[in-house]
């Protein structure tokens, strides 16, 4: 009975993990008060699954469709399967930081639900730099480096909120899992993504994984510095900036 009880609430925090980052369909599961920080540690799970979704689409256009065609279709799947959410916290993110200059400026401007000039110039520039390196991996690598980019990219959320306590008190998806994913969850999503990504990229694993680690390391630096902690939005916005340094790494190292 223990056992199977472990597997039904791995099964449930597999479905909230799918169900918060994605717009997957999953079977409805019951909500509890901490069902998402248990859940973070799956979040490199999600990214796998993406990642080879966006794999599998890519075979199927490139017999047919030119290389930026297809990249940019790939870029629109990455949007709709995800509801434009790291995109909507990247966009948050660049309007607080570059618009404010207190911390309760900079958390009140990530709130509007308006888009500033920050947000909308990040917005684009992401989108545009995602374009351009999908269209420039190399094709014996394109599968390697996305599914390895989609799994560090949303790595990026266990360490942000192992470390940082949220910016806003009880307030927000941020407080839902900053400063409460345990030392286990941090451990198993860790390894499990180097585990996938050394799988896919071998030796030239190092760059990508270096770079994710920068991207953390940065942007956290950042948050903690300007606001005391990270918001729902910090995550998106971290979570972008490491999945264009991977790419990136395909693009500059191979």
């Amino acid at each position: 009975m223990n056992a199977m009880r472990q597997i039904h609430r791995v099964g449930n925090e597999i479905a909230v993990a799918f169900q918060f980052l994605t717009r997957i369909p999953m079977p409805l599961v019951a909500f509890e008060a901490d069902s998402l920080s248990r859940a973070t540690k799956f979040f490199p799970l999600v990214g796998l699954v993406v990642g080879s979704g966006a794999v599998l689409l890519q075979k199927m256009l490139m017999m047919h469709m030119s290389r930026p065609l297809v990249a940019v279709i790939v870029l629109i799947y990455f949007v709709l399967i995800t509801g434009c959410l790291h995109e909507d916290g990247l966009a948050d993110t660049a309007d607080g930081f570059g618009g404010g200059r207190t911390k309760d400026q900079i958390l009140a401007i990530m709130k509007d639900s308006r888009i500033g000039s920050y947000g909308a110039t990040a917005l684009a520039l992401s989108l545009l730099a995602r374009y351009l390196l999908l269209a420039s991996l190399p094709m014996e690598h394109f599968g390697a480096y996305v599914i390895s980019s989609q799994i560090l990219c949303r790595w990026s959320s266990l360490p942000l909120s192992y470390f940082l306590s949220p910016a806003r008190e009880q307030d927000g998806q941020g407080a839902r899992i900053a400063k409460l994913t345990s030392l286990a969850s941090l451990i198993f999503g860790s390894v499990f993504s180097l585990v996938v990504v050394a799988f896919a990229l071998r030796w030239s694993a190092l760059a990508p994984v270096i770079a994710a680690i920068l991207a953390v390391a940065l942007s956290g630096w950042l948050y903690a510095g300007r606001i005391g902690g990270v918001t729902g939005d910090c995550f998106g916005a971290t979570n972008q900036l490491t999945e264009i340094a991977v790419y990136f790494c395909g693009v500059w190292t191979v």
